[in-house]
């Protein structure tokens, strides 16, 4: 049996994990009820997201066969025996709470699960309804923040965004004006300016770099105020109707564009190579991604199936009148048609929009994510992104003992496709959650994670410097400037010269 504690500093210190209390009962468990301890593996995290997908104690299996088919009469070639038949997941944030943690452990491993509430079957993370709850979280985000009586950014760390910096602003603008005064010089600054960013929040961000960028034009006395073209991308029309009352002051200048982050050059393709900055805060980390590991020398791709768990279900379906088998359903409802309209097509179980926003709340607070290793027959195979090629993860995963990480398959996308709107002497500036050192996988839970409405994972900033590298970028990192103690990162990409 292999234990894997991955707490880094939690170990140690006046508030360290009690490991006696928090997995010795998991062992002793483990212990008493499997009959051949060398297949498992038991992995105990620090779940640092209050709210998330995970129980204090799940199973994972790891299976032998690359992928299952509907057809009976075929059978997936197995791939080898795997280093481990089952991996056991323990919280330890909450386990060494837990009431009596070695019954739970001993009641997981029989029950394997029964009674759960599945929502959809096995599939890579990435494709989970957990990404469809993300995309309806913004697109009715009004309706959300009504019903919980706060504003998103109140969920973040410290209710705010770094992105909201006078001082970073300052910064860019600065830089901006030093790129810029060469070719000015030169006769070589084209006539239109342009500026973007992906995710504008309420607009605060657009704001403080407006009027940095006017303060400053309006001292230099440069004429680049009345060239610029600042352009706010965002998936909520929602939040862009927001933004744009915010930087109202300039909007002869501003410009509100609805895109999917993954994909922008689908709505900003008319500016390809035309962009000087391109500016991202955020929003990689609420990008779908799948999760890849390599387990005894084996690559496996994660599999996820969404569920709610049986007794909250059992619960949940009698305040809509209903039966815990009709909930799949009724969340399947909610996910294509919105809170607003479920109230519509289902009035026997909701009265009205704000007891549909109500059973779209509950189902977020209660839903959990199952798990299973499932072996990934190539990695030449696996696509990352669109030109991408799961390739690109080798040297990371071959990077030394057991690892598993993040793929960023929706940042990747995002990225491939923005750096193809920078001008050659433009740049994409990103404040982040970014992994950038292979230890932090081996050490330290990465997602996801939920806040409020949505999902957070950690970025791999590793993977995305060697995607930059390949398209002809320089890909740098840095902690965020402007504020200490936190965990944004500052990732920088342009051109190589």
């Amino acid at each position: 049996m292999l234990v894997d504690i991955r707490a880094g500093s939690r170990l140690t210190g006046k508030n360290a994990v009690d490991i006696t209390t928090s997995v010795t009962p998991v062992l002793e468990a483990l212990a008493s009820t499997c009959d051949d301890l060398a297949g498992v593996r038991v992995v105990c995290d620090w779940i640092q997201y209050r709210e998330n997908f995970r129980e204090i104690v799940d199973m994972r299996p790891v299976t032998c066969c690359p992928e299952l088919t509907s057809d009976p009469a075929q059978h997936p070639a197995p791939s080898g025996v795997p280093p481990y038949q089952v991996e056991v997941a323990v919280d330890i944030r909450r386990s060494g709470s837990a009431a009596d943690l070695k019954q739970m452990t001993n009641d997981r491993l029989r029950d394997g699960g029964d009674g759960r509430v599945l929502l959809e079957s096995w599939g890579p993370g990435s494709d989970s309804c957990i990404w469809q709850f993300n995309a309806l979280y913004w697109s009715a985000l009004e309706a959300w923040e009504k019903a919980s009586g706060h504003g998103y950014e109140q969920a973040l760390p410290g209710g705010e965004s770094d992105a909201v910096n006078r001082a970073a602003a300052r910064d860019l603008v600065a830089e901006l004006f030093a790129e810029w005064d060469p070719l000015a010089a030169a006769g070589a600054l084209p006539a239109e300016l342009y500026v973007a960013e992906l995710g504008v929040g309420n607009g605060n961000q657009a704001k403080v770099f407006l009027d940095e960028f006017k303060d400053l034009d309006r001292v230099r006395g440069r004429g680049y105020y009345g060239r610029l073209h600042y352009l706010m991308c965002d998936y909520s029309q929602h939040v862009l109707d927001l933004a744009r009352e915010t930087v109202a002051d300039h909007a002869a200048h501003v410009s509100s564009i609805p895109l999917d982050a993954r994909h922008p050059l689908t709505a900003l393709g008319f500016l390809r190579g035309r962009v000087f900055l391109l500016y991202i805060s955020n929003v990689y980390d609420n990008l779908p991604t799948d999760e890849v590991a390599q387990l005894g020398n084996r690559t496996y791709q994660v599999h996820t199936r969404a569920y709610l768990p049986a007794p909250a279900a059992e619960q949940l379906a009698a305040s809509v009148s209903a039966v815990p088998a009709q909930l799949p359903a009724l969340v399947r409802q909610l996910l294509r048609l919105g809170p607003a309209l479920l109230a519509d097509a289902s009035p026997a179980h909701f009265s009205d929009i704000d007891a549909a926003v109500r059973f779209w709340q509950q189902v977020w607070s209660l839903i959990r994510l199952e798990e299973r290793y499932v072996p990934l027959t190539g990695l030449d195979l696996y696509p990352v992104a669109p030109a991408v090629s799961g390739e690109m993860l080798r040297p990371l995963l071959e990077s030394g003992a057991d690892i598993r990480v993040q793929v960023s398959n929706g940042a990747v996308a995002s990225f491939v496709d923005s750096i193809a709107l920078l001008h050659p002497l433009g740049k994409l500036v990103c404040h982040d959650l970014f992994v950038t050192d292979p230890l932090a996988y081996r050490s330290g839970f990465r997602g996801p994670g939920k806040y409020d409405g949505s999902v957070v994972n950690w970025v791999n900033g590793i993977l995305l410097g060697h995607v930059g590298r390949r398209h002809g970028y320089d890909v740098q990192y840095e902690p965020f400037r402007h504020r200490t103690g936190g965990n944004i990162v500052t990732m920088t990409a342009r051109a190589r010269d």
